[in-house]
Protein backbone atom coordinates (compact mmCIF):
# COMPACT_ATOMS: atom_id res chain seq x y z
CA UNK A 1 0.00 0.00 0.00
CA UNK A 2 0.99 3.47 -0.78
CA UNK A 3 0.13 4.71 2.67
CA UNK A 4 0.18 8.55 3.01
CA UNK A 5 2.36 10.01 5.61
CA UNK A 6 0.72 9.31 9.38
CA UNK A 7 -1.31 6.80 7.79
CA UNK A 8 0.87 3.73 7.66
CA UNK A 9 -0.18 0.95 10.35
CA UNK A 10 2.23 2.09 12.45
CA UNK A 11 0.99 5.16 12.92
CA UNK A 12 -2.63 4.37 13.24
CA UNK A 13 -5.08 3.80 15.80
CA UNK A 14 -7.24 1.30 14.04
CA UNK A 15 -5.81 -1.02 11.62
CA UNK A 16 -7.34 -4.19 9.60
CA UNK A 17 -5.85 -6.56 7.07
CA UNK A 18 -7.89 -9.33 5.51
CA UNK A 19 -6.95 -11.64 2.94
CA UNK A 20 -8.30 -14.20 0.72
CA UNK A 21 -7.54 -16.15 -2.24
CA UNK A 22 -10.15 -16.20 -5.03
CA UNK A 23 -10.39 -18.81 -7.67
CA UNK A 24 -11.77 -16.42 -10.59
CA UNK A 25 -9.68 -14.19 -13.70
CA UNK A 26 -8.17 -11.22 -12.37
CA UNK A 27 -10.21 -9.08 -14.71
CA UNK A 28 -13.52 -10.44 -13.42
CA UNK A 29 -12.05 -9.18 -9.62
CA UNK A 30 -10.75 -5.99 -10.73
CA UNK A 31 -13.97 -5.10 -12.61
CA UNK A 32 -16.10 -6.33 -9.87
CA UNK A 33 -13.83 -4.53 -7.45
CA UNK A 34 -14.06 -0.63 -9.45
CA UNK A 35 -17.68 -0.94 -10.42
CA UNK A 36 -18.44 1.20 -6.94
CA UNK A 37 -21.87 1.79 -8.46
CA UNK A 38 -22.90 -1.59 -7.70
CA UNK A 39 -21.06 -2.50 -4.49
CA UNK A 40 -24.83 -1.47 -2.41
CA UNK A 41 -26.25 -4.85 -4.61
CA UNK A 42 -23.47 -6.87 -2.84
CA UNK A 43 -21.46 -5.84 -0.58
CA UNK A 44 -23.74 -5.54 2.68
CA UNK A 45 -21.56 -2.39 4.52
CA UNK A 46 -22.25 -0.39 1.59
CA UNK A 47 -26.07 1.03 2.12
CA UNK A 48 -25.49 3.33 -0.96
CA UNK A 49 -22.91 5.04 -2.79
CA UNK A 50 -23.23 8.76 -4.96
CA UNK A 51 -20.15 9.46 -7.63
CA UNK A 52 -19.44 13.07 -7.10
CA UNK A 53 -17.23 14.39 -9.50
CA UNK A 54 -19.39 13.35 -12.57
CA UNK A 55 -17.63 9.84 -13.15
CA UNK A 56 -18.95 6.67 -12.45
CA UNK A 57 -19.92 3.86 -11.83
CA UNK A 58 -16.26 2.51 -12.17
CA UNK A 59 -13.42 4.45 -10.05
CA UNK A 60 -10.20 5.49 -11.92
CA UNK A 61 -7.81 7.39 -10.08
CA UNK A 62 -9.45 11.06 -8.81
CA UNK A 63 -13.02 9.75 -8.28
CA UNK A 64 -14.67 11.31 -5.60
CA UNK A 65 -17.29 9.56 -4.32
CA UNK A 66 -19.93 10.07 -0.92
CA UNK A 67 -21.13 6.84 0.40
CA UNK A 68 -22.59 4.99 3.68
CA UNK A 69 -20.52 2.52 5.44
CA UNK A 70 -20.71 1.02 8.88
CA UNK A 71 -23.42 3.21 9.46
CA UNK A 72 -21.36 6.34 8.65
CA UNK A 73 -21.57 9.17 5.74
CA UNK A 74 -17.81 8.82 4.72
CA UNK A 75 -16.24 11.04 1.67
CA UNK A 76 -13.43 9.42 -0.28
CA UNK A 77 -11.76 9.84 -3.33
CA UNK A 78 -9.32 7.36 -5.30
CA UNK A 79 -5.66 8.03 -4.85
CA UNK A 80 -4.23 5.41 -6.31
CA UNK A 81 -5.40 3.45 -9.45
CA UNK A 82 -2.74 0.98 -11.02
CA UNK A 83 -5.37 -1.19 -12.87
CA UNK A 84 -5.19 -4.83 -12.25
CA UNK A 85 -3.29 -4.76 -9.05
CA UNK A 86 -3.77 -1.53 -6.78
CA UNK A 87 -6.67 0.61 -5.77
CA UNK A 88 -6.59 3.35 -2.52
CA UNK A 89 -9.02 5.52 -1.42
CA UNK A 90 -9.01 8.11 1.68
CA UNK A 91 -11.52 7.97 3.58
CA UNK A 92 -13.14 11.24 5.84
CA UNK A 93 -16.16 11.25 8.07
CA UNK A 94 -16.88 12.48 11.42
CA UNK A 95 -14.82 11.90 13.86
CA UNK A 96 -12.10 10.06 11.86
CA UNK A 97 -10.03 9.87 8.67
CA UNK A 98 -8.97 6.63 6.94
CA UNK A 99 -7.72 5.17 4.05
CA UNK A 100 -8.23 1.96 2.39
CA UNK A 101 -6.54 -0.03 0.02
CA UNK A 102 -6.69 -3.34 -2.00
CA UNK A 103 -3.98 -5.02 -3.34
CA UNK A 104 -4.64 -8.01 -6.49
CA UNK A 105 -1.20 -10.62 -6.84
CA UNK A 106 -1.42 -13.15 -9.64
CA UNK A 107 -0.96 -16.69 -8.79
CA UNK A 108 -0.34 -19.84 -10.00
CA UNK A 109 -4.01 -21.07 -9.13
CA UNK A 110 -5.92 -17.56 -8.51
CA UNK A 111 -5.68 -14.03 -6.91
CA UNK A 112 -4.24 -13.22 -4.30
CA UNK A 113 -6.80 -10.54 -2.86
CA UNK A 114 -5.20 -8.55 0.15
CA UNK A 115 -7.42 -5.09 1.96
CA UNK A 116 -6.16 -2.72 4.56
CA UNK A 117 -7.52 0.13 6.15
CA UNK A 118 -5.88 2.63 8.73
CA UNK A 119 -7.97 4.85 10.76
CA UNK A 120 -7.10 7.89 12.49
CA UNK A 121 -8.94 10.81 14.41
CA UNK A 122 -11.09 11.06 17.88
CA UNK A 123 -13.26 8.27 17.02
CA UNK A 124 -10.47 5.83 16.27
CA UNK A 125 -8.68 7.29 19.86
CA UNK A 126 -11.57 6.42 22.03
CA UNK A 127 -13.25 3.34 20.34
CA UNK A 128 -10.27 1.31 19.09
CA UNK A 129 -11.37 -1.86 21.38
CA UNK A 130 -14.41 -1.88 19.29
CA UNK A 131 -13.76 -0.25 15.76
CA UNK A 132 -10.75 -2.67 14.62
CA UNK A 133 -13.01 -6.06 15.42
CA UNK A 134 -15.73 -4.53 13.80
CA UNK A 135 -13.75 -3.51 10.67
CA UNK A 136 -11.96 -6.63 10.63
CA UNK A 137 -15.42 -8.48 10.28
CA UNK A 138 -16.55 -6.04 7.96
CA UNK A 139 -13.91 -6.11 5.95
CA UNK A 140 -14.02 -9.99 6.05
CA UNK A 141 -17.46 -10.14 4.95
CA UNK A 142 -16.32 -7.67 1.66
CA UNK A 143 -13.43 -10.04 0.37
CA UNK A 144 -16.05 -12.87 0.77
CA UNK A 145 -18.43 -11.33 -1.05
CA UNK A 146 -15.93 -10.50 -4.06
CA UNK A 147 -14.80 -13.79 -4.37
CA UNK A 148 -18.64 -14.82 -4.71
CA UNK A 149 -19.26 -11.39 -6.81
CA UNK A 150 -16.35 -12.58 -9.11
CA UNK A 151 -16.87 -16.11 -9.52
CA UNK A 152 -20.47 -15.88 -10.75
CA UNK A 153 -20.39 -12.89 -13.28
Amino acid sequence: MQWPRGMEPEHSKVCARNEIKISAEQARIWKALCRAGLWPTWYANCAWLKFENGRGPDLELGTSFVWKTFGARVRSTVRVFEPMRALEWDAKAFGLRAYHGWQLEQTVDGVWVITEETQNGPLPTLLRWYLRPTLHRGHQQWVESLRRIASTE
